[in-house]
């Protein structure tokens, strides 16, 4: 089908009577699904920070009692005493859902959902209907997801990676149980919303760009979101594969990854010739483009928040686009550095060191044209900003640490310790979250039409950033240390004891972290209904997002499409009395479709000209190699 046709296709959905069901439950525009993401992916955000709290007291009071365990978790917290079963259940769930039902579905799903159409220039997106259905089967993972926390055997408790043999055995232990089959149904429900948005993003990129809007014109947060599709659409058939095959081993006697298994109680079982090793590859060839899957979205959003706020244009637009593309195609062949205990080869280890290593350096890129970009910019703080701003040092405290488990020699002694656990957390975690953050801040005048509060987002900000830092940032020292993670307690260990104390700081710094949430829940929800109204473009930027009108419609534009004349990041030319210059906006004698002849560019343009000459031969080459048009 052409552009123009899916186009027309879209041309009369806002022309119908919507019901209340149709508009606000089973809706097909692009715009309530993104909120409905985001609703949804706060809801899920607020449960795994909860968790992690619980399991925070445990670790830093391990001998005291808690009359509230005993209140909200029953027979799992007798006298106040968090159940070690229990405790590892904690641990799982809370990964699993900050990792795929927060910081992907949550993040992904809400801005991919907002921003594709209105900053490409469509109606909607390619099938709206996928796009619905995208949603209800996130909302029924998460369902399912939240269920299986209360079965009474309890929750799975593999830890978020779900390693077998504890997961492939139902009697191994009792989060091993229906909690993991509930579990296993879970992500792949989550992978079949996960898939059907991915082919809707990609489609409605390639498809459905309005006049102008050549790939080279594109916000980065565009190539962010596409480039993430094409990851999701790649790996996450392989996780589906591995759960399928976990599925197989739990309930029909196969052996895809037990061998050799002695119950005890039972003694042998008949299981041979499977390889829990096997489990671990399909993983983390789904496990480490997800930490990408996660990132890139965020690391799109920063780029469009700081070259707004800087007020000039994103340093090294395609340098950062091919960065993306480094990425996502690295990402696919570093799996190993999470396998390098499992006794691979040295060899083999040895080559996936030096891709891991290789990997870091489109990660640079991005960070150097980040500080570039902010360097003798006409900086303005708002809350999205400060969020972006935090976002670069979180990715770059992280990412440091990322080069020393990057390098085998060190993964060895630091693996499963708290020094990956502040790794990423601080990388993928902390950051992505940021990114979120920033989003929320930066789009809330286009989701609801109102502003959000700016001292509730500073104070949101400045406590929730020394908080992280708090939190993860000693973490490093007890890795190095020796403290793995995943203890239910470490008092016992007199070694280990002398990090109470440290326990104690950042667990009482995660509750304040978490108490901070409570600011931007009040200030996300009152501005919702009470918040300032927004202008139509209150950050006075350039991408076509804030050409549509304030109140939403069903087809983003109520007559034709806006054409776009360059790219989004035109900001403070020296031509212009305004230092923004929308992409949809002609310059004075540019063929508007109406036959006025384009105008030569200014001979202080020259340079520019050039440049965006340059962009349009490498997409050029770009579109060839694939196909595109």
């Amino acid at each position: 089908m052409s552009t123009a046709a899916l186009h027309a296709e879209h041309e009369g959905h806002h022309h119908h009577k919507e019901s209340f069901i149709s508009k606000y439950v089973f809706s097909m525009d692009h715009k309530m699904i993104s909120k409905q993401f985001l609703i949804t992916g706060i809801i899920m955000g607020i449960i795994g920070m909860g968790m992690s709290l619980l399991f925070r007291l445990q670790l830093a009071w391990p001998d005291e009692q808690f009359g509230i365990l005993e209140m909200l978790l029953g027979k799992w917290a007798v006298d106040g005493k968090l159940d070690p079963n229990f405790y590892m259940g904690l641990v799982t769930i809370h990964g699993t859902i900050m990792v795929f039902y927060v910081l992907t579905a949550g993040l992904s799903g809400t801005f991919s959902n907002l921003l594709i159409p209105l900053q490409v220039g469509a109606r909607d997106m390619a099938s709206p209907f996928l796009n619905m259905l995208s949603y209800w089967f996130f909302f029924l993972s998460s369902v399912v997801l939240l269920v299986s926390v209360g079965v009474e055997t309890g929750p799975a408790s593999a830890g978020w990676t779900v390693y077998p043999p504890l997961s492939a055995l139902e009697k191994a232990m009792p989060g091993s149980g229906l909690g993991m089959t509930l579990w296993l149904v879970a992500i792949v429900l989550f992978i079949v919303s996960a898939l059907l948005g991915g082919i809707n993003y990609i489609s409605t990129v390639l498809n459905m760009r309005t006049k102008g809007m050549s790939m080279n014109r594109m916000p980065l947060t565009i190539w962010a979101f596409f480039f993430t599709a094409v990851l999701g659409l790649l790996s996450f058939p392989v996780l589906l594969g591995a759960g399928l095959f976990l599925i197989f081993d739990r309930s029909f006697g196969t052996s895809f990854y037990l061998s050799d298994i002695y119950l005890e109680g039972v003694g042998a079982l008949e299981n041979i010739g499977g390889s829990p090793v096997l489990y671990q590859h399909l993983f983390w060839f789904l496990g480490h483009p997800e930490v990408y899957i996660i990132l890139m979205p965020a690391l799109g959003i920063t780029s469009e928040v700081i070259s707004t706020n800087a007020r000039k244009p994103i340093f090294g637009y395609t340098a950062m686009v091919i960065s993306l593309m480094g990425i996502s195609f690295l990402s696919f062949i570093v799996w190993g550095h999470h396998m390098f205990i499992t006794g691979m080869n040295p060899f083999l280890g040895s080559v996936f060191m030096i891709l891991t290593l290789i990997i870091a350096v489109p990660s640079a890129v991005k960070v150097f044209n980040y500080l570039t970009t902010l360097w003798k910019g006409n900086l303005r703080f708002t809350p999205a900003m400060l969020f972006s701003i935090g976002l670069v040092s979180f990715f770059i405290s992280g990412g440091v640490t990322g080069i020393w488990l990057g390098n085998a020699a060190i993964d060895i002694q630091l693996h499963d310790s708290y020094f990956v656990v502040a790794h990423f957390h601080l990388v993928m975690g902390s950051s992505a979250i940021f990114g979120m953050f920033a989003g929320i801040y930066h789009w809330f005048p286009r989701m609801y039409g109102r502003m959000l509060n700016n001292v509730l987002g500073y104070f949101h900000f400045w406590i929730t950033f020394i908080c992280a830092y708090l939190v993860f940032f000693p973490m490093h020292f007890m890795g190095l240390a020796g403290v793995p993670r995943r203890y239910y307690m470490f008092t016992l260990v007199k070694d280990f004891d002398v990090w109470m104390d440290v326990n104690k700081l950042i667990t009482i710094a995660a509750i304040i972290g978490g108490a901070a949430q409570l600011l931007f829940l009040y200030n996300f929800f009152y501005s919702i209904f009470r918040g300032k109204k927004s202008e139509q473009n209150p950050w006075q930027s350039n991408s076509l997002e804030w050409s549509a009108p304030v109140k939403h419609i069903h087809g983003n534009w109520p007559g034709e499409i806006p054409t776009v004349y360059r790219g989004p990041y035109e900001y403070s030319r020296p031509d212009r009395e305004e230092d923004f210059f929308p992409q949809y906006i002609p310059d004075e004698g540019q063929e508007t479709g109406t036959g006025a002849p384009s105008k030569t560019p200014a001979p202080e343009h020259k340079e520019v000209a050039e440049e965006n000459a340059g962009h349009s031969v490498f997409f050029a080459a770009i579109r060839r190699v694939f196909g595109l048009s």
